[in-house]
């Protein structure tokens, strides 16, 4: 399910970025959806599920399912309260956002207004999209983990729509977006609804914010929050810097980034969103042993998978940028600029995906404090990152310094984990690690030997261009795998129920 909403997604970004290319219209865009986006990771995704899914496992195991099903209720009345009043403030203050978001955009009226009048249609995401992840936490804490990961698909489909039949017919196309992002959260939520029905989990509201499990769940809130928080205030800082670049950079780390994420969300959220439930339950059974096994497997998997994506995003990136986005507005300055931007994710794209893998280890112990110490430190290093690698590279700085801070983050968390006992690793290391490098080093020599020239996948007509493309990835796949499996790698191995 994670891979269709990866793969809807980046047909998305193929339509959008032939649609409406790098520039002004899209710059105001990205960072209209990005500040509702904000928001959802601290009330939804961040702070909210990393202290609701512990508490709610922990509910259904020990006092049943009606106890849990009443807490929901109880929950769900506290977050819509506070979300509608957040998105009402957003709606309201929409310029002052804009301005401490991308404060650079106000040395363009016409670019300035336009993102302004785009906040106001995309801020009531916010509310919908929190419920949505509300819901995907009972779903998940109850083991169905395929509505929650399909749910993504909406929106996908609903930009598609927007830029194709509704954008053609607006004064300022680009506005069909925002109305893609407002109708895309609705529908996500909508759309859990009979799945939360089936499992009799369908919450009703109940105003009760003294009960002890909401106040417990708040009181988890309040550190998550600030570590989630640490994170967007980073993400905001790089805005803020691309904002006073000109017009074109917040679009091309914008692609970049979709392409960073097709990986990231694939192995990162999904391991992540697999991992947490059953580490709660091992902890909830006191079973230290079959914690750590379940986080050395996610570890091995994570390894196994990301190495070669981010190896591979690294090698091809003007292939795959030139052939998914390099249509209509898209031009091919717009093409080496994402280039750059995506090789300094390509750079960190392992301690991406692994910080998603780590951090459930101390979320299912209830323990957010340690992961938040991490990320202010983390946010310090990138900044200062960002003042040494800006002047020098640009919008690529900016990315670079993401993925060095992302590395340092993971190993710090991968240290205290070690250090707690938490975790000890299984025999085997080191063995894995060198034929993994062997492994990949092989997939390097078959991808550069077949790739050919970064310049002459400008040459190449738009059909042939694909069928290269996927002719070298499917070379490139068969020699990392041939040589795992001839080391004596097989995935039926890492294959295990938690």
């Amino acid at each position: 399910m994670t891979l269709l909403s990866r793969i809807t997604g980046l047909a998305r970004e193929i339509l959008l970025a032939n649609s409406f290319g790098a520039g002004l219209a899209f710059d105001a865009f990205v960072v209209a959806f990005r500040i509702p986006n904000l928001l959802r990771r601290l009330f939804a995704e961040g702070a909210f599920s990393q202290a609701f899914v512990p508490v709610l496992g922990e509910y259904r195991g020990r006092q049943g399912d009606e106890a849990t099903r009443a807490l929901a209720g109880k929950v769900l009345a506290a977050l819509s309260a506070g979300l509608f009043v957040v998105t009402a403030i957003g709606v309201i203050a929409a310029p002052a956002v804009v301005y401490l978001s991308a404060s650079g955009f106000a040395a363009d009226p016409e670019k300035f207004a336009l993102t302004t009048t785009m906040v106001r249609i995309c801020f009531p995401y916010i509310l919908f999209i929190s419920i949505v992840s509300f819901a995907a936490g009972v779903l998940n804490t109850w083991g169905a983990f395929k509505t929650p990961a399909f749910t993504p698909v909406l929106l996908n489909l609903c930009f598609i729509g927007f830029a194709l039949w509704v954008a053609p017919h607006l004064a300022r196309p680009v506005l069909a977006l925002a109305w893609a992002v407002f109708l895309g959260g609705l529908v996500q939520l909508l759309f859990q609804i009979p799945f939360l029905a089936r499992i009799r989990m369908l919450p009703r509201p109940t105003w009760e914010p003294k009960d002890p499990g909401v106040r417990r769940i708040l009181k988890l809130m309040a550190p998550a929050a600030l570590g989630v928080s640490v994170a967007q205030v980073s993400l905001l800082i790089n805005t803020q810097i691309a904002s006073w670049l000109g017009d074109g950079p917040v679009s091309w780390i914008y692609y970049a980034d979709r392409l960073m994420e097709f990986p990231s969300a694939l192995l990162g959220v999904a391991l992540g969103t697999v991992l947490l439930p059953s580490l709660v339950r091992h902890h909830a059974a006191q079973d230290p042993v079959a914690y750590s096994r379940l986080l050395d497997w996610g570890l091995r998997m994570t390894l196994l998978l990301a190495a070669p994506a981010a190896v591979g995003l690294g090698m091809l990136a003007v292939p795959l940028i030139a052939t998914l986005f390099w249509h209509g507005e898209f031009t091919r300055m717009d093409v080496l600029m994402t280039r750059n931007a995506l090789l300094g994710y390509a750079v960190g794209l392992l301690g991406i995906i692994l910080v998603k893998v780590l951090a459930p280890g101390f979320y299912a112990k209830q323990n957010i404090r340690t992961p938040v110490k991490v990320a202010i430190v983390t946010l310090v290093v990138t900044q200062l990152l960002n003042a040494l690698l800006v002047p020098w590279l640009r919008h690529a700085g900016l990315t670079l310094a993401i993925s060095l801070g992302a590395c340092f983050n993971a190993g710090w968390l991968w240290w205290l984990m070690r250090r707690s006992g938490s975790y000890r690793p299984e025999p085997g290391w080191a063995a894995f690690l060198v034929k993994l490098a062997v492994a990949l080093y092989l997939m390097g020599g078959a991808l550069w030997y077949s790739m050919g020239h970064e310049s002459s996948w400008f040459e190449i007509a738009a059909g042939p261009r694909v069928a290269k493309l996927a002719l070298v990835i499917v070379i490139g796949a068969a020699a990392y795998f041939a040589s795992l499996a001839i080391m004596g790698f097989r995935m039926r191995d890492f294959s295990r129920h938690a």
